[in-house]
């Protein structure tokens, strides 16, 4: 975790210091709030990292003598076919024309057609032919 602290601290760095010259340049208060808020997002991240960090072991990749085989195993479990992240996207393409054109009745359909596609993308595997 130590290498996305750095990752993270850096850019949050480098969003302070754009925004500073950005403000001063151009005089243009919206990006500058943006990139002064893109740098807090930033630095939030990671000072959660750099806190975790202190609680948990080091990894073979915060290690520098670490070999490539400690790195090893299983990583997770993800869906080899699934087609709810389609269905996703979908609806929220939905619920964003509909906010779009400000039409509360497709905002409402998209929005109850994401929880749904949600729903099914969390319980693919629970319930259906796909039960473990």
């Amino acid at each position: 975790m130590r290498v996305e602290t750095a990752i993270f601290g850096t850019v949050s760095a480098f969003c302070f210091v754009t925004a500073v010259v950005y403000g001063v340049w151009s005089h243009e208060p919206v990006g500058t709030v943006a990139l002064v808020l893109s740098g807090g997002f930033c630095g939030i991240i990671g000072s959660y990292f750099g806190f975790i960090v202190r609680r948990i072991d080091a990894r073979p990749e915060d290690r520098g003598d670490a070999d490539i085989s400690e790195g090893a195993g299983e990583l997770g479990f993800f869906s080899p076919r699934s087609y709810w992240p389609f269905g996703m996207g979908l609806a929220a393409m939905v619920a964003a024309i509909g906010t779009a054109f400000w039409q509360g009745w497709l905002m409402f359909i998209g929005g109850v057609a994401v929880v749904f596609a949600i729903g099914g993308l969390l319980f693919e595997y629970y319930i259906g032919q796909n039960r473990a």
